[in-house]
């Protein structure tokens, strides 16, 4: 893990030097930003950061602010940090493509796992398997997803959502299930943000959005004829 750089994003230098502490522990290197605007200028001055671990309110530029100025350049997952009960802060978050939230006051343990499975899962190149469900081909390895021949820009989350699918055709799935899965076991959002997710992974496929089936007051079901590469 020695070679991941996480820059971690908080206006509090106590919080960002235990945040830092336990990373280091498990070998990350660690960059340090105070406001949204020093954030900016080493995302784009380093150029191999994996990860960002962003607060939402701070000075100068916020969280929302440095998501969306980052997001017009790289898929690179990031995690905010927020205050308790901010639903709605949540599912703008999503919108905007936030891959995972942590509520303060956090466990720093939670989060340092919370990073090692995003970690894994994008940096993972050893599985080279493809899926093909239809005219959809998923290059896992790759984090690659073609609709019809075309490339689809999905962030992480909607990514792993299109995965989960298509490992499950024709299952029915419940939000509870998919929550438990995709955002994995400790997550304790509202289901509602699958249907965020939903929606917009609805329109990036297109003509294949009816792949995905709702299940009215349970979850949803993704029908079409799959197979392995």
């Amino acid at each position: 893990m020695g070679d991941l750089k996480i820059l971690v994003v908080d206006d509090e230098s106590r919080m960002r030097k235990l945040v830092r502490d336990f990373l280091v522990r498990k070998d990350y290197q660690v960059l340090e930003a105070a406001d949204g605007e020093e954030a900016i200028d080493i995302f784009f001055q380093d150029k191999d950061i994996a990860l960002i671990i962003l607060d939402v309110m701070m000075p100068k530029m916020d969280g929302w602010q440095v998501v969306r100025e980052v997001r017009q350049y790289s898929k690179v997952p990031i995690i905010m940090l927020t205050a308790k009960g901010e639903e709605q802060n949540e599912l703008r978050g999503f919108e905007l493509g936030v891959d995972e939230y942590i509520s303060k006051p956090f466990s720093p343990k939670i989060l340092v796992a919370r990073v090692d499975v995003i970690l894994r899962r994008t940096n993972q190149l050893t599985d080279d398997q493809t899926l093909k469900a239809g005219t959809i081909e998923i290059n896992k390895a790759a984090h690659l997803v073609t609709v019809d021949g075309e490339t689809v820009d999905l962030s992480f989350k909607e990514f792993e959502l299109l995965v989960y699918f298509v490992e499950n055709n024709g299952i029915a799935l419940s939000r509870e299930r998919i929550l438990n899965h995709v955002w994995n076991y400790d997550y304790f959002g509202d289901a509602r943000t699958i249907d965020t997710h939903v929606k917009k992974l609805r329109s990036k496929l297109g003509k294949k959005a009816d792949y995905i089936k709702t299940i009215w007051g349970m979850g949803y079901k993704f029908e079409a004829e799959t197979n392995k590469c």
